[in-house]
């Protein structure tokens, strides 16, 4: 019965098989390791240790398993196994264009280079050639005009742009107009004005170097002779390097101030319709186009040393021969109508003094003599001024 009743603690009574069990000796050893930490004081700490260490795990386990769901998602969206998609959009900003689509899961490389906006230019500069520049390229190159790289050059160019070569160094303004040497003998002011701008202009132009107090009176500057200036906005006729006009029947004899080719008085002949065809196969140009602003008063057709050159209208030969302002080998025809056609850079001439033409007859072949950037024809059409062949010419 004592065995059945409660001890002195309140403990329930125990059947044989709980104390069998529970026996001292025969208690697992994990359970017996912690009841003898309790017994020395150490359950509690022992407790809030391993509820920390658990909440560690736990914060540790959900990151491990966010990333790699992440990681998943991302290497295959929508859940297929798909390889990432590349999209190369050249030249196409975000940033400037904010109405694009945006698409989840596209590569976009990172840019290496960043454009830095061109400064304006304060000084002279040079610049070399290079094989296939033109004027206009260079011009365009450095945000100038034709012109401007003329006016900038005239001792190495001669107002000339068949005169451009592959290394020659060219003087490159930082602004649009003249640069030109003050050689003295008439007042600065007068000088200034002749390229249409005022002595101010030029000696307080920064580019120049001037000292305003070293000057003086501007108007009778003080600047030593042989100095070269930057003119801004000048402007100055080119010093013609073309065919002088009045080359016709009535006036003949002023052809010989054009060289060796001009003809002795001519009267009589053949006479133009008074429309011009194309004086070449190619219809489209290799070189310059009508272009007075660079001095250039012709249009240089395409085409192979050899080629035939036809009479763009009937007339008479009235210059047959070698040219001295630069044409090469040349043939004019007057049209008897007012009109005369010109042909330069010829590698051979099929005609002679005095001889009538028809529309469309061989007169010549194309090449590249005088000076000439390549082998092309040099044509002009004159009515008492050099005019646009385009605006008589057919449609090509």
């Amino acid at each position: 019965m004592t065995g059945m009743q409660n001890d002195f603690n309140g403990n329930a009574p125990q059947t044989d098989s709980e104390s069998s069990a529970t026996a001292p000796g025969k208690r697992p050893l994990l359970f017996r390791w912690m009841t003898g930490l309790l017994d020395i004081g150490l359950g509690e700490p022992l407790l809030k240790f391993g509820a920390n260490l658990f909440s560690i795990l736990t914060v540790a386990l959900v990151v491990i398993l966010a990333r790699s769901f992440y990681r998943q998602a991302q290497e295959t969206p929508n859940g297929a196994d798909q390889p990432p998609v590349t999209v190369e959009a050249a030249g196409v900003n975000p940033l400037t264009e904010p109405n694009l689509p945006v698409t989840d899961g596209v590569n976009r490389s990172a840019q290496l280079h960043t454009n830095i906006p061109s400064r304006p230019r304060k000084e002279l500069t040079q610049y070399i050639v290079q094989d296939g520049d033109t004027v206009f390229g260079i011009a365009e190159k450095f945000g100038l005009k034709p012109e401007t790289i003329l006016w900038g050059n005239y001792n190495t160019l001669l107002d000339d742009p068949h005169s451009l070569r592959p290394g020659q160094e060219l003087n490159i303004m930082p602004v649009d107009g003249v640069y030109w040497e003050w050689l003295g003998g008439i007042p600065f002011g007068e000088w200034a004005r002749f390229y249409g701008v005022s002595a101010a202009d030029v000696i307080d132009y920064p580019a120049n170097h001037l000292d305003p107090n070293a000057v003086g009176d501007y108007e009778n500057a003080n600047i030593k002779p042989g100095t070269w200036l930057i003119i801004p906005g000048g402007k100055r006729d080119f010093v013609s390097w073309s065919a002088p006009l009045g080359v016709t029947r009535e006036n003949p004899a002023s052809a010989r101030v054009l060289g060796e080719g001009a003809c002795d008085p001519i009267s009589g002949g053949a006479v133009g319709y008074g429309y011009f065809i194309y004086p070449a196969n190619k219809h489209y140009l290799s070189g310059f186009d009508f272009s007075p602003q660079t001095n250039h008063n012709g249009l240089d057709f395409s085409g192979e040393t050899g080629e035939a050159v036809y009479a763009s209208d009937a007339g008479v030969i009235v210059y047959s021969g070698w040219n001295d302002y630069g044409y090469g080998n040349m043939v004019m025809i007057d049209h008897g109508n007012g009109f005369q056609s010109l042909y330069a850079h010829l590698s051979a001439i099929n005609v002679g003094c005095g001889q009538s033409v028809g529309q469309g007859e061989v007169i010549g072949a194309i090449g590249s003599s005088g000076r000439s950037s390549g082998s092309h024809l040099h044509f002009e059409i004159m009515a008492g001024v050099k005019v646009n062949p385009w605006d008589f010419l057919p449609p090509p």
